[in-house]
């Protein structure tokens, strides 16, 4: 009796793990039309959503991904694939900001800071896929990010009836642990829109672009600006003549 509940465990543990992997797979050929690792092939589109990650890991040892997305924005940028960075990244705690840090690091590097625009509120990659397109009014954009991430940032896309190409910038090397999350985050990505269908966290007013995107003097960077700030902020930009 012992023996059969264990082959029997093993069985399903074993369905599991191949049903895990063959969704993984399946995201992976189903986005593979829209994915670019080629510059020059890159088809040219107003803006590019860059993916935020932090900077640095918690040892203070700078984060490789965060550096190579930053490379690949500034290419993008600097060759006229895209006009304009839409920078996207989560600031839910205090003195962690990944949109106001990509932004000045992006200046440091010599791109116009009217050609930036802020995305507070990308805690997730379906809240940046989404808010693109529902706040930005911007339904046809470049992605920028590993090709891994690019893989499930595209099928969102996709399955919210959104055009997005991306553009795959190098991974570091011994990722293994990262692709292992990243069948997690999957099978995360494919509850949320089948099962739950979530949407945004926030949503906030339209700001389209291309347009006049202005930063406030007074707006923080650290500690974090909240969503609540976010929108009082966009609504004093809205009054403004």
């Amino acid at each position: 009796m012992l023996k059969r509940l264990i082959y029997g465990l093993i069985i399903i543990i074993t369905l599991m793990v191949l049903t895990a992997l063959g969704l993984d797979r399946w995201i992976s050929w189903k986005t593979a039309p829209y994915i670019y690792d080629d510059l020059t092939s890159l088809p040219h589109r107003q803006v590019g959503v860059v993916l935020g990650t932090a900077k640095y890991y918690r040892t203070g040892v700078i984060n490789q991904y965060y550096l190579y997305r930053m490379q690949g924005a500034l290419n993008a940028y600097n060759s006229g694939k895209i006009n304009y960075l839409l920078l996207s990244g989560d600031n839910a705690q205090q003195s962690y900001n990944e949109p106001m840090t990509m932004r000045r690091d992006l200046i440091a590097a010599g791109v116009e800071p009217s050609d930036i625009v802020l995305d507070f509120a990308g805690f997730r990659t379906l809240d940046s896929i989404v808010r693109t397109r529902k706040v930005f009014d911007t339904n046809d954009f470049i992605i920028i990010t590993q090709r891994f991430h690019c893989e499930r940032a595209l099928f969102i896309a996709l399955h919210m009836g959104i055009q997005a190409q991306c553009y795959a910038v190098p991974s570091p090397k011994n990722m293994l642990s990262v692709r292992v999350r990243e069948v997690g985050a999957r099978l995360g990505a494919l509850a949320d829109l089948y099962l739950m269908k979530r949407e945004p966290r926030f949503l906030g007013p339209l700001v389209p672009i291309p347009a006049v995107h202005t930063l406030p003097e007074d707006t923080q960077s650290y500690p974090a600006v909240t969503p609540e700030q976010l929108l009082e902020l966009q609504q004093r930009l809205q009054k403004k003549p």
